[in-house]
């Protein structure tokens, strides 16, 4: 049985993440900020800060899916750190490092020159996200020493959106489904992770999935 362990999995999406790997039966282990947090209770629930875990903390565990988010301008920086934590935490080790990405960095040319966040048609307010997501993505290919995926979702991420059970994969440039969208609900996006934590076909890589 695979051994997970799911960073801030207190929200929306760490929270979805915990519920698929315990419905496949994996033994997962949730790291929250506050005892007040709430998740599956068949995970066992653990209260400490990402920037205070250690290599003891996260040993034993095949796979440890980072769901970090921030939004507000003066913590957008904690992407990248809280990432490079988490590197420098499992350097040299088997576990593998799954990250939760945005959709922002992808491509939209085959040159790999211009990003979805380049384009006038994306939000301003959303650009900061973007930007701090991105830089965190490039810090993580620099890293040769850990195990690291990286998992960008559809343009449309919808938190309450349904479970279909079905999903596209893609690679580092953005695509759409034959209804001309890009769209991916969070239940479908946590399938897709918990796959590739079963299907390991994205060593080192960065790819994409949105809805059929």
């Amino acid at each position: 049985m695979k051994k997970i362990a799911v960073v801030c999995a207190a929200g929306k999406e760490g929270r979805l993440l915990v519920d698929e790997a315990i419905s496949r039966g994996y033994g997962v282990t949730g790291f929250v900020r506050s005892e007040s947090n709430r998740i599956n209770s068949k995970a066992k629930m653990v209260v400490k800060d990402l920037f205070d875990l250690t290599k003891e903390d996260l040993a034993g565990f095949d796979a440890v899916i980072d769901a970090f988010g921030a939004w507000t301008p003066e913590t957008l920086h904690l992407h990248s750190e809280s990432l490079m934590h988490l590197c420098d935490v499992l350097s040299g080790s088997r576990t593998r490092l799954l990250v939760v990405g945005g959709a922002g960095s992808l491509y939209v040319n085959p040159e790999h020159t211009v990003q979805v966040k380049d384009l006038d048609t994306f939000p301003d307010v959303f650009k900061p996200l973007a930007n701090a997501q991105g830089a965190a993505l490039e810090k993580l290919r620099e890293r040769d020493d850990v195990n690291w995926t990286f998992l960008s979702p559809a343009g449309d991420f919808v938190a309450d959106g349904v479970r279909t059970g079905e999903y596209l994969t893609g690679g580092e440039e953005y695509f759409v489904n034959d209804k001309g969208e890009s769209r991916i609900s969070y239940a479908d996006y946590a399938i897709a992770m918990i796959d590739e934590v079963e299907n390991a076909k994205h060593i080192r890589e960065r790819f994409s999935v949105i809805g059929k």
